[in-house]
Parts: C-alpha cells; structure tokens; sequence
C-alpha cells in the first residue's frame, strides 16, 4: 500500500530569490553582462555597469556578513544594504 503525499508531507520547494541589475545609457555599443548565482547586471555604459558590479558583490558581502539569505531577509532591510553599498 502506497502513501499519497498530503499537503503538510508534501517538501515545499526552496524559494528562489535574485537581483536583476539594467542600466540604460549605454552609447557606446559595447554589450555588457555579468552574472553571478543570484544576479544578472545587463547594460549600461563601462562606469554604469561598473557601479552595478560593485554595488551587487558589496551587498552579497553584507549579507553573508549578518548571516541573511537573499532569499528571506526582508524588503526593507535588502534596499538599505544596497543603498549603503552603492558606491558614492
């Protein structure tokens, strides 16, 4: 006799999370991407895209840092990581 999996036995799929980076004054031609395991930066001209990349691997280090996910730490919290982590 076989089980039928119930919803509380049932595994709740691990929730996906990722950053999505686009800059838009790109005049030069050049196509840029860069991507990690949780971002993709499109675009932008090289300071733009620059300051994306920065930005982006400074807020994963923050992260790690207090021990949050970017897939559960919230909202508000994640924009003030990056806000302090864009470069000035």
């Amino acid at each position: 006799m076989s089980k039928k999996a119930t919803p509380s036995t049932r595994k709740k799929p691990a929730p996906n999370a990722g950053l999505l980076g686009v800059g838009l004054d790109n005049q030069d031609g050049h196509k840029r991407i860069t991507q990690g395991e949780q971002f993709v930066l499109i675009g932008g001209s090289e300071e733009t895209h620059g300051r994306m990349t920065e930005t982006t691997l400074k807020t994963f280090e923050e992260l790690k840092r207090r021990d949050k996910r970017l897939e559960t730490v919230d909202p508000r919290e994640l924009a003030e990581i990056v806000h302090h982590s864009t470069p000035r």
